[in-house]
């Protein structure tokens, strides 16, 4: 990827997470589908990463999903690679692998096929775990690939970042995993 450029926002928010997670001496981790690496090199165009970021998986495939990652074949069979399920397994597999204690896991279909009339194009699931907690969103944005997928960097970024603020992990409290 030539000249890699990251907006002053995301750079922001990059440093942002990466100070939240430092103050709790926490990792983060990745698990990517439709953003094939882009967070990972979004996070590590920051310097200082290295202090706060363990690693991160390129899932683009099932079986990696399932082998890497820890997902479940029924859990891909019976709800689809892009769906709440699968991200929330991805996000707590990335932290198994790593041994981070947070994590950002994305599956979506980014175009300009393959989408459905159930998943059209532009579905995306964001999937986070951190400090026990460990939740999903739906986003749709139609836009192009490029587009969606440099969006959806943005996304992940925010809202793991939001997921530290919450009011119990930033008591230094977590509920029982869901």
């Amino acid at each position: 990827m030539q000249g890699f450029l990251l907006s002053a926002a995301l750079t922001a928010d990059i440093q942002r997470l990466g100070a939240a997670l430092s103050q709790r001496g926490w990792l983060c981790a990745t698990a990517e589908s439709c953003t094939g690496g882009l967070i990972g090199a979004s996070l590590t165009a920051v310097p200082g990463s290295s202090a706060w970021f363990a690693g991160g998986v390129i899932a683009y495939a099932n079986s990696v999903k399932e082998q890497a990652l820890g997902v479940d074949a029924l859990c891909l069979e019976r709800h689809g690679a892009v769906s709440k399920s699968v991200v929330r397994h991805m996000a707590a597999g990335a932290c198994r692998l790593t041994g981070a204690q947070a994590a950002m896991a994305v599956s979506g279909i980014a175009g300009p096929g393959g989408g459905t009339a159930h998943k059209p194009v532009g579905t995306v699931w964001l999937g986070f775990a951190a400090g026990g907690i460990v939740t999903a969103h739906k986003i749709w944005l139609p836009a192009t690939r490029p587009v969606l997928r440099q969006a959806v960097v943005a996304l992940a970024v925010r809202g793991l970042l939001d997921l530290l603020h919450y009011p119990a992990l930033a008591q230094g409290h977590a509920p029982a995993k869901p």
